[in-house]
């Protein structure tokens, strides 16, 4: 994405170049028509191309270029027993930013009005026309700003706060012999402890010997961080006593942690011309904290109704009903840790994940639904759903 330097009134300002504002970027270049040119402000101090993301998709994308790996089935132990289960429809991939950046900037660069500026952003404020303030004392004169700068967390205290905290670390082996499946991911293993939050380890490999293997935690939203040393000891055991591999036969290469809140309500985005996108515009999902296939379909959304429009508006949001699902599972997750593996137990029993993967899409029907909820356990789901 070439340098954009030039002063900025009108057209379109994102703020952040993650994962969302890449994404919009991307799919803007795209669009048929847009308001203006696009500048994609970022202050650099987060390297994308160290990060990556996982997905699930049963149609093509407009960044699927920058697809490292695709696995038409899945592994999951839970409920004591081991299942592999394959995916329909959907495949299961991997996006690395390292992969990621060089196909949105050929996207980009194929227009001639869309570029990047460093800097840091100060202030946002909306009047007749958004000012967007920097650091180095300029401002820019945007007719939409699309803000992807992060999640907000709020405060538990007014109400305002997550539902739960997802809480991981993962490790990138590098073993001395054969100790992966390289044509299936692990979703999730409950043969870890369960005694401080409901907890899962995750396993996606890159060949026999390497893996990217993460501790999860579905966190309480007053609860504080996890702690390196918690998942830590966590992966050692794992490592140990169900991959067989003592310490000494592997390698850590790098390590990865984050703390992201998990909400089932979804933020007010809107404010004048100013809107929120990424995991600040809700596109986290509640229930799974799952984003990029989220983020794209938001990207293209948006992207369409300005083409269409003018404006950003006419985006269709998930019906309601599914934040209630996320909402009543989240409770009841955190307050009865045991609840994830048993509702996991009964989803997942079962020869193929994608009537669990259209669900968690949120795109299925009522009767698919109530296919689904009639295996899990019913009780505690009520209760924390009624308590809501």
């Amino acid at each position: 994405m070439r340098a954009w330097n030039e002063p900025v009134d009108g057209g379109i300002a994102v703020l952040g170049a993650g994962l969302s504002g890449l994404s919009l970027a991307a799919h803007l270049a795209t669009a048929p028509a847009r308001p203006g040119p696009v500048v994609l402000v970022d202050d650099g101090a987060r390297d994308i191309r160290e990060v990556g993301w996982a997905f699930w998709s049963r149609r093509p994308g407009l960044l699927d270029a920058a697809v490292s790996a695709r696995f038409a089935r899945i592994r999951v132990h839970v409920g004591g027993r081991s299942r592999t289960l394959g995916l329909g429809r959907y495949r299961y991939g991997v996006v690395r930013g390292a992969d990621l950046v060089p196909v949105v900037d050929e996207i980009t660069d194929a227009v001639g009005d869309i570029g990047f500026r460093t800097g840091h952003v100060t202030r946002v404020h909306d009047g007749a026309r958004p000012r967007v303030g920097l650091s180095d004392g300029t401002e820019l004169h945007p007719e939409w700003v699309f803000d992807g700068r992060g999640p907000d967390s709020g405060d538990p205290r007014d109400g305002t706060g997550p539902d739960a905290w997802l809480d991981f670390r993962g490790w990138r082996i590098r073993a001395d012999a054969p100790l992966f499946d390289p044509g299936v991911p692990t979703l999730f293993d409950f043969r870890t402890d369960q005694s401080r939050a409901a907890s899962f380890v995750y396993v996606l490999p890159t060949d026999d010997r390497r893996a990217l293997v993460e501790h999860t935690c579905f966190a309480r939203p007053d609860a504080g961080p996890v702690g390196t040393a918690v998942h830590d000891e966590a992966l050692r055991e794992y490592l140990a006593t169900v991959l067989g591999a003592d310490e000494d036969a592997y390698v850590v290469e790098a390590d990865e942690s984050a703390r992201m809140p998990l909400a089932s309500q979804p933020p007010a985005r809107r404010r004048g011309n100013i809107v929120r996108i990424g995991a600040a515009g809700g596109m986290l999902k509640g229930s799974s904290g799952y984003a990029y296939q989220r983020i794209q379909r938001d990207s293209e959304a948006l992207a369409r109704s300005l083409a269409r429009h003018g404006h950003p508006f006419d985006v269709r949001p998930a019906p309601s009903r599914f934040a209630r699902y996320d909402q009543g599972l989240l409770r009841a997750v955190v307050e009865r840790p045991a609840v994830l593996e048993r509702a996991f137990a009964g989803l997942f029993d079962r020869s193929s994940a994608e009537p669990i993967l259209r669900f968690l899409d949120e795109e299925s029907s009522w009767r698919d639904e109530a296919a689904l909820f009639a295996s899990l356990p019913a009780a505690p789901l009520l209760r924390a759903m009624a308590g809501r």
